[in-house]
């Protein structure tokens, strides 16, 4: 009996082109799920606007002695002090036992002369007044939230009030003198 499906008078089919059909039908499906895929996963990636906020340089050069800048840096003010030699002394004197969160002057900067805060507060999430010459300081001549009444010192330390923790301190790093990198 003849084979059915080779006409009469030609090779029969030994598979070559079948299994060329099918690697072509693979390879295409293989793309067409690609092209289709590939924008979904390329969504999730972040944003440009988002990654330019990841870090921010700051200039302190016109920054003088005694004065603070603010700085946004994901959303959230960030305090930038330059610090007199009495606020370094006063915030080194502060004992350890007198803070509800204890930490060091020298552990919440990498300069003496230079604090970096993030200017939120830690009890409700307020901005503290003490960047301005003619705002309050509070008690410690540091920061003042007059949400709830915490006051923080010269090193963003809470000292007084509902605030259970210090002024956070972001990851920053000097790229030289005068200029630093938050982020």
């Amino acid at each position: 009996m003849a084979d059915m499906a080779t006409p009469p008078g030609s090779a029969p089919d030994t598979g070559g082109r079948r299994d060329f059909l099918t690697l072509a039908t693979t390879a295409f499906t293989a793309v067409g799920v690609g092209a289709v895929v590939w924008p979904f996963i390329s969504s999730m990636n972040p944003a440009r606007d988002t990654l330019a906020l990841a870090s921010t340089e700051v200039d302190l050069a016109p920054v003088q002695l005694g004065q603070a800048v603010t700085v946004m840096w994901r959303g959230k003010p960030v305090f930038i002090r330059h610090r007199t030699p009495e606020n370094v002394a006063s915030a080194r004197a502060t004992p350890l036992t007198e803070l509800k969160d204890p930490a060091t002057d020298q552990s919440r900067v990498q300069k003496d002369e230079w604090l970096v805060l993030i200017g939120v507060c830690t009890h409700l999430g307020c901005v503290p007044l003490g960047q301005k010459p003619t705002d309050p300081h509070g008690d410690y001549d540091g920061w003042f939230c007059p949400c709830h009444g915490s006051h923080y010192d010269a090193a963003g330390r809470i000292r007084k009030g509902p605030a259970p923790l210090n002024l956070a301190v972001p990851g920053y790093t000097f790229t030289s003198d005068t200029k630093i990198r938050i982020g």
